[in-house]
């Protein structure tokens, strides 16, 4: 189970990313049409205008 990602948890953009060796990555995929927001965004994310 990877750590609470803070907004990122309740919104349509986020997909958790898992590599071969257990790790989990929250990837904001509004960050492909927006450069405003990273791909990987810093955890725990507390403030974000895109939140949806």
């Amino acid at each position: 189970m990877p750590p609470p990602a803070g907004l990122c948890d309740r919104c349509q953009h986020q997909r958790v990313i898992r590599n071969t060796r257990g790790s989990s990555f929250s990837l904001c995929e509004r960050s492909r049409e927006d450069e405003r927001y990273p791909k990987y965004p810093r955890l725990p994310v507390l403030r974000c205008s895109g939140l949806q």
